[in-house]
């Protein structure tokens, strides 16, 4: 049997590379002779760089600003054939980077900087085209910090005519309002109330500059209030967005992966009512759908009822935490839960 293993990734615990390698191993312990395709997925968010590394292009490495005062290593993808550079924005401004738990403090002082000296990067490099992942970032800026990076509003203008900028990301959320960017991912990143109307009354100022460069509302836009506002600047500077999981679908050819599938192992932290709305998992079922292929899922936590689990198209759904025995311990060594989860799926096939 050909088995297409794709996760995403299981939250801090695991990025999808190390979740497919580990549903692999278990895969392989109770069916050796079945064939493994594994295609690691992402949304945009932490994680999409290590995807696109794993099945295309060079790896490079760049020092830039973090969230806070320090810099930190991140690495970003150049394809020198297609010109084409693959940024994530988490690895520069991720929550992780911040050293310790998200403050109202942190919150105020997070900064996208580091995220426009990877587009500078990618430029310098000589790409077409720059893909941005949009996810897990610490900062609610609006993306101020990456116009900074880039000498400005008009400057970082002119260095992007003639590039195509892709936005990647599953987030639709626009800039401001009730379910924008500070009030919905503010307190996400450590923001109270009081700091999360400080974050809207500031990023209200910054939307009419960035309305102002684009030439039209950009701040309304579905998309613009990905990544704490980053999805406005970047959207603003000509960028048009696009589902970060369809964007790693079509780089990796997850079509051809599918078709030649007899059985696809998908998998995330917690699969809920999220995922089915142009996640990972929704967007692997809707093209298994098509083809009568059966999709598994092996998720941290599964809060999903069987009826809905069938109208999805998902042949089956199974909790990481419910086989280990708890939440907590199935994060504390999510690897070998996960792989042994894997093998127990496994062992229950016919055929």
């Amino acid at each position: 049997m050909r088995v297409l293993i794709a996760p995403d990734c299981y939250g801090d615990s695991l990025t999808a590379v190390e979740a497919a390698q580990s549903i692999a191993a278990g895969w392989s312990q109770a069916r050796p002779s079945d064939v493994l395709t594994l295609a690691p997925q992402s949304d945009g968010g932490p994680g999409f760089v290590g995807v696109l590394a794993s099945r295309l292009g060079e790896v490079r490495r760049a020092r830039v600003c973090g969230p806070l005062a320090d810099e930190v290593h991140a690495e970003w993808v150049y394809d020198g054939v297609t010109k084409t550079a693959y940024i994530e924005c988490a690895q520069a401004c991720g929550l992780a980077l911040l050293g310790g738990p998200p403050t109202p403090d942190t919150a105020v002082a997070a900064h996208s900087r580091g995220v426009g000296q990877l587009v500078g990067a990618a430029l310098d490099a000589g790409a077409d085209t720059i893909v941005v992942g949009l996810g897990g970032s610490s900062c609610t800026d609006g993306g101020r910090g990456l116009i900074e990076a880039l000498g400005g509003l008009a400057q970082a203008r002119e260095k992007l005519t003639g590039v195509d900028l892709i936005v990647a990301t599953d987030v639709e959320h626009p800039l401001l309002g009730p379910m924008g960017a500070a009030r919905i991912f503010g307190p996400q990143k450590g923001a109270e109330p009081a700091t999360v109307e400080l974050l809207e009354q500031r990023m209200t100022a910054w939307a009419a500059e960035l309305d102002a460069l684009a030439g039209d509302p950009v701040s309304p836009l579905s998309g613009a209030g990905a990544a704490g506002g980053l999805g406005a600047a970047l959207l603003a500077l000509g960028g048009r967005r696009e589902s970060g999981a369809a964007v790693i679908a079509e780089y990796t050819a997850l079509a051809d992966d599918i078709a030649a599938a007899d059985v696809i192992v998908t998998g995330e932290g917690r699969f809920d009512d999220q995922s089915l709305h142009g996640k990972v998992v929704s967007a692997l079922a809707g093209g298994a759908r098509a083809r009568g292929v059966p999709v598994l899922v092996l998720a941290g936590q599964v809060t999903l009822e069987p009826a809905v689990l069938v109208e999805a198209g998902i042949t089956a759904a199974h909790a990481i935490a419910d086989y280990a025995g708890s939440v907590q311990a199935a994060m504390d060594d999510a690897a070998n839960q996960l792989t042994g989860l894997a093998r127990k799926t496994a062992a229950g096939l016919a055929g």
